[in-house]
């Protein structure tokens, strides 16, 4: 088997040429009309925006940062302009039953109208009615009803009166009382006199006074107060006649205009009747003297609460609610505190985002939808339904004591537009039977882009754009090629472009302002550079202490050396949105044993699923290779070497077996290599995930203690696309001071790791007797043969202490 060779600058390189951008400086360049490399999700949202039917709601998923949001604006800006602007709507009095508030569709601008309408209509009563009330016609004719009353009384009392002469009895008044004296010749009888009365004479005058204080009581409650109700319910329709008389024009000049909207109508003659049936609340009294608190305002009832108005709108509104809780969503009713209870009307009815997007687009990120108490439920409810139903929460739960209204619910006409990432879709496909029904069309954004000379254009253009909306310094195309690189990086693949615009846009963002301390009319390739190194250093504590650590030794790493059992891994830590990997010591220890292969780190519960299933893989790729002719007699076990946090991911599995072939060969492996990579039960090496950071890591470790032109990092080949590393890892690379080695299998790997040939199993299943295979192979084949011995021996022992027959 041939030494695997290292890679050459050749070979990793894939940078971005800048003789190919025909242009000088970005402000050459034209801007970009329209999202790059999200075909299949502009497609399905074209899709999913057209189709008029239930349920066809979007998901529009990916991770944060990936142009959603401005994709959804640039598709809708144009369809929702050139669409027919809704119809306003607004709540009125329901003057039949208030708690039940009144709904009215208007065409576009008329909803304003009929408010002023309205509220001028109240102002002019208000000064109308009670005119028409202080004109000299109306007094008139409420002194006649009210002489009628006063005749009607004085009557009453002048015929008791008549008839108490006659009996010879005075009638007094005095206030909250009368009475009645016996009298002769008009004069009241002293008490004394009267007592002194024959006793026929006193009897005549008591029934006399009994008779005419039976006629005064029937005068007083019931002649009386029947005359003053005949004269309140003439000044009742006196009153309303007035009022009808004031009111029917102003009115009839509103129905006029709103002839061909049969509810405004409807709404207009209950208004009229009301304010004929409440004439009283337009009539100015004065307040009592003393009122614990303002009596609220009575009038509000005329008063048109406008929820919706488009008068300003071109097309169907587009609504973003950044904070989509079940009251800003479904909308809600206020209230106000009177005299310590709280009270509410139709005037504190608010819409929520649905009401405003009614019509249109309603945009909205899914997971803080559902971090709303009841916002998920309350929106599927309105999307099934078909309408928009204000309730509180309280209600919802029946918590809630307080006044409440029932407002008429608001048919809907809604396309609704969830932002999430991919595993809240998945999540909501799997747990919600509603979530399928209702949002039909997914939106999926990639998070690269097939790299291209076309694309290289294309993403040229980009930065353009991103430049010109900022506000930023032109780049020159030498910058341009540099962000280009950096987006490669990104993505960690030489063949993709990253379409993360956020982090593309922060680096243009602060390249440009390194440029312009600099006081330069341009960025150039330095300015992208210090971008980039100063991004990391913000936020790279945490990898300087763990490289001193390495660097003083409280934390083992050779970086020269060999050692038996003993290998340099590599991992990758992230902090955040910054990623760097760093070696890890492992090693393997082999003894006589029954063919298990302990994980350490799966013994103490510190490692994951997917690292123990690496270890699984190994023990079955020993038994498959060495376990042929006889049974593995071998007990190994691994272990990360000052590990004190949870180990996953399989990416050391190829390092952990070739530290187990070491042990079991004893031959040693070279430290100033390290490897990463997977292994499969074939011995075949399979890509792994950060392989940039992963070779960065353990090469900085190698040049801070210097490097000697042996040290290099061993990765899967099929991880060669993804090389996209710093400048000065390139240059060590390109000067033989650090190599990367790629390997198809394990028997590269140990070849490289140890300098000694991996051998190749021969006709008869053996091994060159000095490879590292054949040494494996002896090294089994010894422990197999001990295990036998040792078993025949106890067998023997066995039969020996058995008693014989006699």
């Amino acid at each position: 088997m041939p030494h695997p060779k290292a890679l050459s600058v050749d070979d990793i390189t894939a940078c971005c040429d800048p003789d190919q951008f025909h242009f000088e400086t970005t402000a050459e360049l034209d801007s970009l009309d329209r999202i790059i490399g999200q075909e299949r999700a502009i497609e399905s949202i074209r899709f999913g925006i057209g189709v008029k039917n239930n349920g066809y709601n979007l998901f529009v998923l990916g991770p944060p940062g990936v142009g959603k949001s401005t994709a959804i604006n640039q598709h809708l800006a144009d369809k929702a302009t050139a669409a027919e602007t809704p119809n306003d709507w607004c709540y009125v009095n329901n003057f039949q039953d208030e708690t039940k508030p009144v709904l009215l569709s208007l065409p576009t601008g008329r909803g304003q109208t009929l408010r002023r309408d309205m509220a001028q209509l109240i102002e002019d009563l208000q000064s109308a009615i009670p005119t028409a009330f202080d004109s000299e016609e109306y007094k008139a004719r409420a002194q006649l009803i009210q002489s009628e009353l006063q005749t009607c009384e004085e009557n009453a009392f002048r015929s008791l009166n008549k008839e108490a002469t006659e009996h010879s009895i005075n009638i007094y008044q005095t206030p909250g009382q009368f009475s009645f004296v016996p009298s002769k010749n008009g004069e009241d009888i002293p008490p004394q006199a009267f007592e002194k009365m024959d006793k026929s004479k006193r009897e005549k005058y008591e029934e006399a006074t009994a008779h005419l204080q039976k006629k005064l009581q029937d005068i007083l409650q019931n002649e009386i107060p029947k005359w003053r109700k005949e004269a309140r319910e003439k000044f009742r329709k006196l009153n309303q006649k007035i009022t009808e008389e004031t009111v029917s024009l102003p009115i009839a000049n509103l129905l006029s205009r709103y002839t061909d909207l049969p509810k405004v109508i409807h709404y207009l003659n209950a208004v009229q009747k009301n304010i004929i049936e409440n004439t009283r609340d337009f009539l100015k009294q004065e307040p009592p003297a003393q009122m614990p608190q303002a009596e609220p305002e009575v009038l509000y009832r005329f008063e048109v609460n406008l929820i919706l108005d488009h008068a300003e709108t071109q097309g169907v509104p587009v609504i973003h609610e950044e904070h989509p809780s079940y009251g800003n969503l479904i909308g809600r009713i206020e209230h106000n505190a009177y005299m310590g209870a709280l009270t509410t009307n139709f005037t504190l009815i608010k819409p929520g985002a649905l009401h405003k997007a009614n019509g249109g687009y309603l945009i909205l990120d899914a997971r803080r939808l559902l971090m709303q108490p009841y916002a998920w439920e309350g929106l599927k409810q309105a999307l099934y339904s078909d309408e928009i139903r204000i309730q509180s929460l309280e209600q919802v739960m029946s918590l809630g004591s307080a006044a409440t209204l029932e407002p008429e619910t608001m048919p809907l006409d809604i396309k609704i537009i969830l932002l999430g990432d991919r595993l809240l879709y998945y999540l909501l496909h799997a747990r919600d039977p509603d979530f399928a029904e209702l949002f039909k069309v997914p939106a999926d954004f990639e998070e690269s882009l097939d790299r291209s000379p076309e694309n290289d254009q294309l993403y040229a253009r980009l930065i353009a754009t991103i430049v010109e909306k900022h506000q930023l310094l032109p780049f020159d195309k030498y910058a341009v090629a540099a962000v280009i690189q950096q987006s490669m990086r990104l993505v960690a693949d030489t063949a993709k472009l990253s379409t993360h615009m956020r982090s593309i846009s922060d680096l243009l963002i602060e390249a440009s302002h390194w440029a312009s301390e600099a006081q330069r009319p341009h960025v150039i390739q330095d300015d992208i550079h210090k971008a980039v190194t100063y991004q990391v250093e913000r936020v790279d504590r945490v990898r300087d202490r763990m490289t001193e650590a390495i660097l003083r030794n409280a934390v083992l790493i050779d970086t020269d050396g060999d050692q038996v059992g003993q290998v340099n891994g590599l991992a990758v830590y992230s902090m955040g949105s910054f990623s760097f990997g760093k070696p890890s010591r492992i090693t393997a220890t082999t003894r006589l044993g029954d063919g298990r292969l302990i994980d350490i780190a799966r013994e103490t519960k510190m490692g994951g699923p997917t690292h123990t299933k690496g270890v699984f893989i190994l023990q079955s790729f020993m038994g498959a290779r060495y376990g042929q002719s006889h049974a593995l007699a071998f007990h190994g076990s691994l272990s990360f070497e000052q590990s004190y946090g949870g180990i996953d991911g399989d990416s050391a599995s190829m390092a952990e077996l070739c530290a187990l072939l070491s042990s079991l060969s004893d031959i040693p492996i070279k430290q100033s290599l390290a490897i990463t990579g997977s292994v499969n039960q074939l011995g075949q090496a399979q890509v792994i995930g950060g392989v940039n950071e992963k070779v960065e890591g353990f090469y900085d470790i190698c040049q801070a203690r210097g490097l000697t032109g042996t040290q290099g990092a061993i990765i899967p080949r099929g991880n060669i696309k993804n090389l996209v590393l710093r400048e000065d890892v390139m240059e060590s690379v390109r000067e033989g001071k650090f190599h990367i080695y790629p390997m198809d299998t394990v028997d590269e790997a140990i070849t490289l790791l140890t300098g000694v040939a991996a051998g190749e199993r021969n006709t008869r299943g053996q091994y060159p007797k000095d490879s590292v295979n054949g040494k494996v192979q002896r090294r089994l084949k010894h422990f197999a043969d001990l295990r036998n011995n040792h078993r025949q021996t106890k067998s023997a022992t066995q039969k020996a202490k058995k008693p014989t027959d006699e």
